[in-house]
């Protein structure tokens, strides 16, 4: 079967189908599986919201697919579940050499890709060769009218997908002033229960984006001490206002959209004529990985440009299923590249596709930044200015060091600031960092915790990430 993680992302029309899919991977969502490795189809039964399952089948050979849900994504998230199951763990299936009667109509009812068309009628040999050169004069009318249709179908799907979404927003302004009237204190102690709830309603209202990163404010919460929860869940909540205030006011930005609802696809982003393109030579800084609550693990790669005068930096993001184990990324802390970058529309462009490698760059020490010698969280501020819905803001910090707290854990503090500046750093750190002279450090800011990503020091450059 030529069927892979790839091409089930591939074929993905969003992340967010991705992220319901894998929840549907289950042996128990499935009462029915079964292959014909003649044929190259698998198929099955998915139970759904109704009382009858899905019927979902699916051609490895020419990626053709079928399912009786009412979704209107192409493919939907039955399809990418059989998919994944079939990636994944095909001994989920069993073998049959024949196919079940509805398998067998769609068959006879699609057209496979690379299919000659159809014969000429019989009635058209007596055509002249004058009456077979002249152009067939309805063909182009036909086709106008498809697309007419199309496009207004698409224009429909767009309506009533933003009309979701406005209701969507609604219930979450609703559902965050129920949070604050019942207290912050009743909130942290029950926000699994409570966001897992609105987050499935607005699943349901087509915001899935947003829904994913109301499923993962519990997770954030419980990696922090008792005293800071109230404040991170205040200023979370905060967030989550801003955001859906700003696409009130414009429902249609690219990267609104992407927040609260679905994001472009890798065509879609490099075939953008006004998406920021940025040729230079960058420093992969470090890696973040994490395993979300919907079965996804997202997989961040930070990289600097190493020509700006500026710190300036670009994320890569991939997302792939907890079930397939832990890929082998494509880059490497410390590894240097000349690359040809495209970023997604956004106010603040950081995420990017490498859309051409061009060959390897120089080692060396990082470029002497001007603003690094400055307010180590200008850059910072600036950012929360431009979008204040988004939390992690990668930083160049200027010389200082780590310290360790005993008591409230490790700190970052600048060597010549005279006000003393000191920021808390998220997780442990390697004691044989502490006290160590760094010239620059790159890191990640959220308001509240420091992330480390990589040093420079007079020992070289140092991974933190």
């Amino acid at each position: 079967m030529q069927l892979d993680l790839k091409t089930i992302e591939a074929l993905a029309p969003d992340q967010a189908s991705l992220s319901a899919a894998s929840k549907l991977t289950k042996r128990s969502n499935w009462p029915r599986l079964e292959m014909n490795e003649q044929l190259g189809l698998i198929w099955g039964e998915c139970q759904g919201s109704g009382s009858n399952p899905y019927r979902v089948a699916f051609d490895t050979g020419d990626h053709g697919y079928k399912c009786t849900c009412p979704s209107r994504k192409f493919p939907c998230k039955h399809i990418l579940g059989l998919m994944w199951i079939g990636a994944t763990t095909p001994a989920s299936f069993d073998r049959v050499d024949q196919t079940p009667e509805w398998v067998n109509d769609w068959l006879g009812r699609r057209r496979k890709t690379g299919q000659q068309p159809t014969q000429p009628a019989a009635g058209s040999e007596g055509k002249s060769i004058d009456e077979a050169s002249r152009p067939d004069e309805s063909a182009p009318v036909e086709d106008a009218a498809a697309a007419e249709r199309r496009e207004a179908a698409q224009r429909k799907r767009a309506e009533d997908t933003r009309s979701a979404v406005l209701a969507a927003l609604d219930e979450l302004d609703q559902w965050i002033a129920d949070q604050l009237r019942l207290g912050l204190a009743g909130f942290v102690d029950a926000c699994s229960e409570r966001c897992r709830r609105i987050a499935a309603r607005l699943v349901d209202l087509k915001a899935t984006a947003l829904a994913g990163r109301i499923d993962e404010l519990p997770a954030r919460l419980m990696a922090l001490r008792g005293e800071e929860k109230p404040d991170a869940a205040i200023r979370e909540l905060g967030k989550l206002v801003l955001l859906a205030k700003a696409w009130r006011a414009t429902p249609d930005d690219a990267e609104l959209k992407r927040l609260v609802s679905t994001s472009e696809t890798r065509e879609q982003v490099l075939g953008n004529p006004d998406a920021v393109q940025l040729e230079s030579d960058w420093e992969v800084l470090g890696e973040k990985i994490e395993t979300r609550r919907d079965g996804l693990v997202s997989h961040a790669t930070w990289l600097l440009d190493l020509k700006s005068p500026a710190p300036r930096f670009a994320v890569l993001l991939d997302f792939f299923p907890a079930s397939a184990g832990r890929r082998s990324g494509a880059f490497a802390p410390g590894d240097r590249f000349k690359a040809r970058l495209v970023f997604y529309p956004s106010r603040t462009p950081l995420r990017a596709l490498v859309a051409e490698r061009l060959g390897d760059a120089a080692p060396g020490a990082w470029p002497a930044f001007a603003s690094a010698a400055g307010d180590p969280l200008a850059a910072y501020a600036a950012f929360q200015d431009r979008a204040p819905w988004l939390s992690d803001c990668p930083v160049i910090l200027p010389a200082g060091a780590i310290a360790l707290d005993e008591k409230d854990g490790a700190w970052w503090q600048a060597a010549s600031d005279p006000h003393g500046i000191a920021l808390p750093v998220e997780g442990s750190v390697n004691r044989t960092l502490l006290g160590l002279d760094l010239a620059a450090t790159a890191a990640l800011w959220n308001g509240a915790r420091l992330e480390l990503l990589a040093s420079q020091s007079n020992m070289g450059r140092l991974d933190l990430s």
